[in-house]
């Protein structure tokens, strides 16, 4: 796919999920992608390939929950390769991101991307969740990476600012894990997202804290 398609692809589906296209910013999402496919070979940071799937996948479904953040102070849990937490970075300068995973490798990789995109607004911090402390609290917890709900909220629930929201990304319908809710915090509402040039199920599930 040339730079060109690439780039008309980037424009159209971020204007289809409502957001402003800076003059910089598809420049500096290509060359994300980029560095995903160059360290991808070698550390391993996602089974999806090419750089039009890259782009569809993994940053327009990123996107996908930028109107849903509650706040500007985020933490991304299970950072990986950077989903969301670079793309909304990327988009919004505004926000005030901390990527959070506990691989040595995909660290380095999120510092190279730091580094090389200029990106003042992330933080990046090695660490399981269940183990790390801040002493500002988040008004959004998100992941693409967690398995279940619960285990999101009883891992990281300690996080959240009062008045904050967790948000589990999802494919298909998240069914039972809507019923196994952990004590004190219930599902504000589970959000049906389409990602463009995506002809899959995606699904957000907003939990907060119980009043």
């Amino acid at each position: 796919m040339s730079r060109k398609d690439l780039l008309d692809t980037l424009h159209s589906g971020v204007e289809s999920l409502g957001m402003s296209v800076s003059d910089k910013m598809p420049a500096r999402m290509l060359a994300y992608i980029d560095l995903v496919g160059k360290w991808n070979r070698v550390y391993n940071l996602t089974a999806v390939k090419g750089r039009r799937n890259l782009l569809i996948r993994h940053l327009l479904d990123s996107l996908t929950v930028r109107p849903h953040l509650c706040g500007v102070r985020i933490l991304d849990i299970g950072s990986g390769a950077g989903m969301p937490g670079i793309p909304l970075a990327l988009a919004a300068p505004e926000l005030e991101l901390v990527l959070l995973d506990s691989n040595a490798k995909r660290i380095r990789f999120l510092r190279q991307v730091v580094a090389e995109l200029a990106l003042d607004n992330v933080t990046l911090v090695q660490q399981r969740v269940q183990e790390y402390r801040s002493t500002e609290k988040f008004d959004t917890l998100v992941s693409r990476a967690y398995a279940s709900l619960a285990d999101m909220i009883e891992s990281s629930g300690h996080l959240l600012s009062d008045d904050g929201c967790i948000i589990a990304m999802k494919g298909i319908w998240p069914g039972d894990e809507t019923t196994a809710i952990p004590e004190g915090f219930h599902i504000d509402r589970v959000i049906d997202t389409h990602v463009p040039e995506l002809n899959e199920q995606r699904h957000l599930v907003l939990c907060r804290r119980d009043n």
